[in-house]
């Protein structure tokens, strides 16, 4: 190769590799992420430490927001509640929904320590179906519904098929079809309302995305944004309950 022509080639990759890494910033600096000085990024938010005052605000706007209503998963007594915003075709949502809620279940649900309440924040047109179909399927069957769209999540989420599955889980949940057909003319209701409480956790929760908790306790509320650890997750419940961990 000529020493031209290496010129040429080595010039190309330079000026491919800038503007790379030009659009990388921009799309990282939309995100919220600025440089860090060592040739990273970080979130603004862990550069900008929140006030006190900032503090107080946030603690506010949780306060202020109406709590949804849904389904409840163990004892409608217990004195603390997990609302999962959660969308079905989320993979860290089934994450939590397969893995992490069956310790949670085992060793606070059933107790009657805590209680959920699984609260739609679909981010995509399928996770919506999955959501409007879960309102037909009976109470008593509601939270097996919603953990097999988990299990099978795979199965929908990658087929354009994916109404015809979904509403066939339905029909397995004991659903008939002509019971799902006239539920479904409620189509928009529903919507609304799925947005509607959707809307409100991103106005007073600063919800982004999936999967997210509101933890309530009497007057207390705190906001776990992604998934933790089971290990975080239940000491936070441990101190809601004012119960020591077991070690």
């Amino acid at each position: 190769m000529k020493f031209e022509e290496i010129i040429k080639t080595v010039s190309t990759w330079i000026a491919g590799a800038a503007v790379f890494v030009f659009a990388a910033g921009g799309y990282l600096n939309l995100k919220g992420f600025v440089p860090d000085g060592k040739g990273g990024f970080v979130l603004m938010k862990d550069v900008q430490a929140a006030t006190p005052a900032d503090k107080a605000e946030r603690d506010a706007k949780i306060k202020a927001m109406a709590l949804p209503r849904g389904h409840i998963l163990g004892k409608a007594s217990a004195p603390v509640t997990i609302y999962e915003y959660s969308s079905f075709a989320c993979t860290h949502c089934s994450e939590f929904h397969l893995y992490m809620l069956p310790k949670l279940k085992e060793n606070f649900i059933d107790k009657g320590l805590v209680k959920l309440v699984f609260v739609d924040f679909p981010l995509d047109k399928k996770s919506m179906h999955g959501s409007l179909v879960s309102r037909c399927v009976k109470p008593d069957k509601y939270h097996d519904f919603v953990t097999l769209l988990f299990k099978k999540q795979r199965d929908w989420a990658l087929s354009s098929k994916y109404e015809k599955i979904i509403n066939q889980y339905a029909l397995l949940s004991g659903l008939g079809n002509n019971e799902l057909k006239n539920c479904m003319k409620n189509e928009e209701k529903f919507s609304n309302e799925i947005m509607a409480n959707r809307g409100n956790a991103v106005e007073f929760l600063d919800l982004q995305g999936t999967p997210s908790f509101l933890i309530v306790k009497g007057n207390e509320r705190e906001v776990l944004h992604g998934l933790p650890s089971y290990g975080k997750f239940a000491a936070l419940l441990n101190e809601k309950l004012g119960l020591k961990e077991k070690k």
